[in-house]
């Protein structure tokens, strides 16, 4: 693998800046090509067809399922319908969680002040006794606040915890992490606690009367015994301010959510072979699989038609660029990066993992791209820099170089693989995340162009430019 930061004649050179750090020059032909794409690019609508058909032929994929198989096919058909090569599936063991056969969650207030709740298991939870449960709700503000409580073992015995965290709407989407430590553990946590269930505010930043999903942990490999759901922001408003009135609620839940047993998944690859070193692989993708409850529109579909379309666009060059560019459709994401482990695994496996040169994923819907960041070797930053500088025009600012590659690029990162990441406007990501509202009416075609354009020059750029994207880690870590 190549391990030097510039080679001669016609590729790209460095100079010195005057503040003392060299500046990377990108050739005036490598530019042009690159500005061509990302012109295209913004003409184009292929992402929005791409993510059109698969969110409305197939629909919700969960992960393990029969419609996640589905759009497997849908994914081999359509790498091989725009011309990529080497497509194949990888597949890979997954236990499969649903919530049971179609039957509709149900909760309700039943007293104090009696209604319904809009409210839906979370990935793994357990089911209720056939009946469902009804158990009195022991309120908590914030899962510090359930933290900081009595841990003992019939602290909660025979009641359903009710946690109640707000997440705030930011356009990094930085809220998410601290947000969702409730939805993570607080399962296990109460059941040692002796609580008979679990509710939980979304994590989400809507006021709709839709309920967020989401993956729970397992530590130790541990899986629940006892149910776990969330509510809608509205609702947990309204148990709230029953809370606040000095009452205590009584609610009923109802789920026959549960782990089914070992199934199949797989990771659709599809690649553009590149013209002078086809071993060296710049890796792209999203992930194919979704929630249930929407038709994964924004989470993934978008990112799937996003790095599909950019590379694309770069097959269709005359030319292709230096190195191979392969498009990841991950499996599994959505149940704890199953597919990105299996494909990291593989990698380390057949040795191949030293040629992933650089990787980056789409996974944070179809706003538009507002910043470029990275997580390169310290004598590439240059380079970095300089296809940030490429990506002005398009509204994209130079971000650090201290950023991942998406969730998907997580255990390839880990590896020690180089990372980027184009950066989208999240502000309003999270109220339709995990929830029956992440639909294709939520796309603006625009800004996902945009987001194809900025893709494809970042891509064919990091596929072009013969750079050591690893150089200087070595010679760093060294001088610590």
């Amino acid at each position: 693998m190549l391990r030097t930061l510039i080679a001669a004649g016609s590729l790209a050179t460095l100079t010195v800046a005057a503040h003392g750090q060299q500046e990377f020059e990108i050739p005036a032909e490598t530019r042009a090509t690159a500005q061509a794409l990302a012109e295209t690019a913004r003409e184009s609508d292929l992402a929005y067809e791409i993510t059109e058909s698969l969110s409305t032929e197939i629909g919700p994929r969960l992960a393990g399922t029969d419609a996640e198989a589905r759009a497997r096919d849908w994914g081999v058909e359509m790498l091989t319908e725009l011309g990529f090569e080497n497509v194949r599936v990888e597949e890979f063991p997954l236990d499969l969680w649903t919530r049971g056969d179609g039957v509709f969650e149900t909760a309700e207030i039943v007293s104090p002040y009696p209604q319904p709740l809009y409210a839906t298991s979370l990935g793994g939870g357990a089911a209720t006794p056939q009946g469902g449960l009804e158990a009195e709700i022991a309120f908590f503000d914030s899962f510090d606040a359930f933290l900081e409580s009595d841990d003992s073992e019939d602290a909660l015995d025979g009641r359903i915890v009710f946690i109640n965290d707000r997440m705030v709407a930011t356009r990094t989407g930085e809220g998410y992490g601290w947000a969702n430590r409730k939805r993570r553990d607080a399962w296990h946590l109460a059941e040692d606690r002796g609580a008979a269930g679990v509710l939980i505010r979304s994590v989400g930043t809507d006021s709709h009367r839709f309920p967020h999903t989401g993956m729970m942990s397992f530590p130790d490999g541990r899986r629940p015994q006892i149910p776990a759901l969330a509510v809608s922001a509205p609702d947990a408003d309204q148990i709230e301010r029953i809370v606040a009135s000095g009452e205590t609620p009584v609610v009923h839940i109802h789920t026959r959510a549960g782990w089914r047993g070992e199934v199949t998944s797989g990771n659709v690859i599809g690649e553009i072979p590149g013209r002078e070193n086809p071993e060296e692989i710049v890796v792209i993708g999203g992930h194919l699989d979704s929630w249930d409850l929407g038709t994964g529109a924004l989470d993934d579909g978008a990112g799937v038609g996003i790095t599909m379309a950019a590379a694309k666009l770069i097959g269709d060059l005359p030319e292709h660029p230096r190195r191979t560019i392969r498009v990841v459709l991950f499996g599994a994401e959505e149940v704890g990066l199953v597919g990105a482990r299996a494909y990291a695994r593989a990698r380390a496996e057949d040795g191949t993992l030293e040629n992933h040169v650089i990787g980056s994923e789409s996974d944070f819907g179809a706003r538009e791209v507002w910043k470029f960041s990275s997580n390169v070797g310290p004598d590439a930053v240059p380079a970095m820099d300089a296809i940030g500088r490429e990506l002005a025009h398009l509204g994209v600012i130079r971000g650090d170089n201290e950023s991942g590659g998406g969730p998907d690029m997580i255990p390839l990162q880990y590896m020690g693989v180089p990372m980027a990441r184009l950066e989208q406007n999240g502000e309003d990501y999270f109220h339709f995340h995990h929830t029956p509202d992440d639909t294709f009416d939520k796309i603006d075609p625009d800004e996902m162009a945009q987001n194809v354009a900025a893709w494809a020059a970042f891509t064919y750029l990091a596929a072009e430019l013969e750079v050591d994207y690893r150089a200087g880690r070595e010679a760093d870590v060294a001088s610590q």
